[in-house]
């Protein structure tokens, strides 16, 4: 197989994407061609379950090859045709089964979880049964059938789901999870005795020259059953370490493996297989690497691959042969084609905010994208000409205004910003401070660069109120003023400063903080502090931190709430502040009430929407629409997607 570039698109659930019949839908073949379109060399589609006796996939969930074969076999010619026109390559991700990581409510009828053997289920109690071998059998025919059907259909090749993440082929080349004394557990070789039969019968069936891949993670980061180790942890790895897995690869290539899509961790490390903002961009390199310098087949490398200066050094480091875009190819369909342009400047930034993407497939939701509302509805978002050009006064210029402001502009119309600050970009501004929100500016930057482009009227430092909006001759006039931090007195102590204030450099908390709030704002403003020093203490009158406005996708919450004890912040829980001292804060925890030692209290209890102007205007007869948090305070998903769908409709 020949590629036109380097890129690849990452395989990601295709939630959403199926017909009634296991095809795929019109959405689903859109959402990829987007990407074809955009410039990639490779798409690799998101996982396609194989007929598994063991596990019951539901039907609607995700394309299945093997539910209707005919349906599956007309739906993907079309989409097969289409990527091809613009000379890119497709694979199908066929995926052998879940094991122990499927979903509760996938289990349909009360049914029992599978694994290699009798092992805790990921997200119960139960304890799984054992996967007979007449069902591991079927499975491998299972898999041979699906790729026949896909090579029909027109792919390109196949990809196998996976030795990675924890899912049932990684289960039994695990020794912690496989414990089976037969032909498929024990030696190295014979707990990938199941991955090398897969092969085998694609080979065998399709062709020797017909590409197989393999989703791979040679390190799983498991420190025991759903704990993961963290980055810079001392721990002893009880999944999969790095030597076993370089072992692992050198089979892979023996048994006929023609690549290795590489990452690391589990669903017991779920922060590590889908990285949230907190990781390190291109993290999975080093482990490209080693693995690329243990085989001589194709590597492929994904993992906060969108800096194109890391993505460039890895290629020629030799670390990885292809670089694979997952999060990033669903904030912009168009990365390959703007970059290669030279327009670097106007590719939408991924926030791995997670929100969109995994947290909506958390949510049996179709796989979108927080900062792309087009993303998995690219037909019916497509944006349409205005039947008459209007001028619109947008008041507010975070990302609401700016998202309304660019769609607007795109269909025809002429917005122009009025936003009271120096800048653009709301609360994003102090939220981008901390160095792994460094996306959270390249939005804003992303949204400065558009508007420019559009050509964009922004007035900054043009506070709008009663007298503005009556003198204004606008056809339209949007309020997006955003919301205000939630503030109480504490008088007598230690002063009180907003996280806002302390994240802009307004305020200086000393060495030793409280803050109080443990939501999302809260924990990340506290791992800010304590990377520069500070000893930092929560307080939380909830039972747990990130229970109220907590990171919807598991993976985010997951590392967020286990890096709080891992940088020494201290969380005081069920509790509740009652003054300040000169010495701290006097909290009531548990019946009584405790005195934290700290220089300065920090209030992070969220925010209250800022409507003074939209109320003192809502009579006033002009065209009026509210949106962002001066609406509802919200995250930046919705800000962004409340903004698109208003602005596409005026």
């Amino acid at each position: 197989m020949e590629l036109k570039n380097r890129f690849a698109m990452a395989p990601m659930g295709p939630l959403g994407f199926s017909d009634a019949e296991g095809g795929w839908n019109s959405r689903g073949i859109e959402y990829y061609v987007a990407r074809a379109r955009g410039g990639v060399g490779l798409i690799i589609t998101g996982i396609t379950p194989v007929t598994n006796p063991a596990e019951k996939f539901p039907n609607g969930s995700v394309p299945m090859p093997m539910r209707n074969p005919g349906a599956f076999l007309r739906t993907s010619r079309e989409l097969v045709e289409r990527v091809h026109a613009y000379d890119a390559k497709i694979m199908l991700q066929l995926g052998a089964g879940f094991g122990r990581v499927i979903m509760t409510s996938f289990l349909q009828g009360g049914a029992q979880p599978v694994a290699p053997s009798p092992i805790k289920h990921r997200w119960s109690e139960a304890i799984c049964r054992e996967m007979t071998v007449e069902e591991i059998h079927a499975t491998v025919r299972s898999m041979g059938d699906s790729a026949v059907l896909a090579q029909r259909a027109g792919f390109d090749g196949i990809q196998i789901h996976a030795v990675h993440e924890g899912y049932l082929l990684d289960q039994f080349a695990t020794s912690f999870y496989n414990q089976r004394t037969d032909e498929y557990g024990g030696s190295l070789d014979n707990r990938l005795r199941f991955a090398r039969e897969i092969v085998d019968e694609i080979k065998e069936r399709c062709g020797s020259d017909y590409p197989v891949t393999l989703r791979f993670s040679p390190k799983s980061f498991v420190k025991d059953w759903r704990e993961g180790g963290l980055p810079g942890e001392d721990f002893v790895e009880k999944g999969r370490d790095l030597p076993e897995g370089l072992d692992a690869a050198r089979l892979f290539e023996e048994y006929g493996y023609d690549a290795l899509d590489i990452d690391v961790g589990t669903y017991d490390s779920w922060f590590w297989n889908h990285p949230p903002m907190y990781q390190k961009k291109g993290l999975y390199v080093p482990f490209a690497k080693a693995v690329s310098d243990a085989v001589g087949i194709k590597v492929i490398c994904a993992g906060r691959m969108d800096d194109p200066d890391i993505a460039l050094a890895a290629v020629e480091d030799g670390a990885t042969d292809i670089v694979s875009l997952g999060r990033p190819l669903l904030a912009d369909a168009d990365y390959v084609n703007k970059l290669h342009s030279g327009h670097q400047n106007l590719i939408r930034p991924c926030l791995s905010c997670q929100e969109g993407c995994m947290g909506r497939i958390e949510a049996f939701a179709a796989i979108n994208c927080a900062v792309n509302p087009q993303c998995g509805r690219e037909a019916e978002w497509r944006l349409h000409p205005a039947l008459r050009s209007k001028t619109v006064m947008i008041v507010g210029g975070g990302v609401a205004g700016c998202e309304a402001a660019r769609v607007l502009a795109l269909r025809g119309h002429v917005p122009v910003i009025y936003e009271a600050s120096a800048a653009l970009g709301g609360n994003l501004i102090p939220g981008g401070v901390p160095d792994f929100k460094e996306d959270d500016l390249a939005l804003i930057r992303w949204y400065e660069a558009t508007l420019a482009d559009l050509g964009v009227e922004v007035h900054l430092n043009s506070p709008v109120d009663e007298k503005v909006i009556a003198a204004s001759a606008a056809d339209e006039i949007i309020v997006a003023t955003g919301s205000v931090p939630r503030l109480f007195a504490l008088p007598g102590g230690v002063p009180v400063f907003s996280a806002a204030d302390v994240l802009e450099g307004v305020s200086d908390p000393g060495a030793r903080t409280v803050i109080v709030g443990g939501g999302l704002v809260g924990c990340e403003l506290a791992l800010h502090l304590a990377d520069h020093g500070v000893n930092v203490t929560i307080v939380e009158q909830a039972e747990d931190i990130l229970e109220v406005s907590g990171p919807l996708c598991e993976a985010n919450h997951m590392m967020l709430h286990e890096l709080m004890p891992f940088k020494g912040i201290a969380t005081v829980t069920s509790a509740t502040v009652l003054r300040a001292t000169p010495r701290g804060v006097v909290v009531a925890v548990g019946g009584s009430e405790r005195e934290i030692a700290s220089e300065s209290v920090i209030l992070s209890v969220g925010y209250t929407s800022n409507r003074t102007l939209y109320e003192a205007v809502r009579d006033s007869g002009k065209e009026l629409h509210l949106l962002g948090d001066a609406r509802k305070v919200s995250n930046i998903m919705y800000g962004i997607w409340d903004a698109f769908e208003v602005a596409s409709g005026l």
